[in-house]
């Protein structure tokens, strides 16, 4: 059996003394897409801070690739391939779009592939070729979006942590880049952690969800079968 690209093993963590999540579980295995959804304020963002060491964890593990990574400070996580689209996109806004690109990839040092990667953000994302040379501050909130993606996809992470990608977006937008999230998934073997307040895409694009209330993972399970749970669908979607 194949080691999960990340496993929270017990896992609690706040911003103060009161932990904001509390003894959370979650695995993530190579080529998934697994989703937590939840209302506003149930601890899904705080589980991706801790994931990606923002937030120091107050008690439990966070294993990435087998590793401990708990201890480990953020600024060196995407080196090692385990990189977030923090919620509000947070680009460069006084960098173009191809420098806030090439910040992506900061730390690699295989230039003819960086070359080809830039090549093939833009090929994913036309308009950010289009606006190569326009400054990331001037952009739409969609093209903001997608110029934050492909910033983290240059790092060429094994484990992608999205949070919260359709926020503010127009529906076309939101649907032109889950379609982007599936496709490096499906033709790259890309390994995602999304978080996501709209369930109903969430769920209809991941292989597995978690569902996360006051802090807690209160559900668990393939991504069709909560989208089709009768609870899920009153609570989430409306119905």
């Amino acid at each position: 059996m194949s080691t999960p690209v990340l496993e929270l093993r017990e896992l609690s963590a706040g911003w103060g003394r009161a932990p904001a999540i509390r003894e959370v579980c979650l695995t993530v295995m190579p080529g998934e897409i697994v989703t937590i959804i939840g209302a506003n304020g149930a601890g899904k963002s705080t589980t991706l801070m801790a994931v990606s060491g923002i937030l120091r964890p107050m008690s439990g593990q966070v294993f990435y690739q087998g590793q401990d990574i708990a201890a480990i400070s953020a600024e060196k996580l995407p080196a090692m391939g385990l990189c977030q689209v923090p919620e509000g996109r947070r680009i460069f806004p006084r960098l173009t779009v191809a420098e806030n690109l090439d910040m992506g990839a900061y730390f690699r040092r295989d230039s003819d592939a960086v070359r080809r990667d830039l090549d093939h953000i833009y090929s994913l994302f036309p308009r950010l070729s289009e606006r190569a040379s326009q400054h990331g501050g001037t952009l739409s909130g969609g093209e903001q979006q997608m110029l934050a993606i492909g910033r983290a996809l240059m790092g060429r992470p094994k484990l992608l942590l999205l949070d919260e990608p359709s926020l503010g977006l127009a529906p076309l937008i939101v649907e032109h880049i889950f379609a982007i999230i599936k496709r490096v998934n499906e033709e790259e073997g890309m390994t995602v952690l999304l978080v996501e307040q709209n369930a109903n895409l969430a769920l209809k694009l991941a292989h597995r969800g978690y569902v996360m209330e006051t802090g807690r993972i209160a559900m668990s399970g393939a991504g069709q079968e909560l989208l089709e749970n009768p609870e899920i669908r009153k609570a989430y979607l409306g119905e």
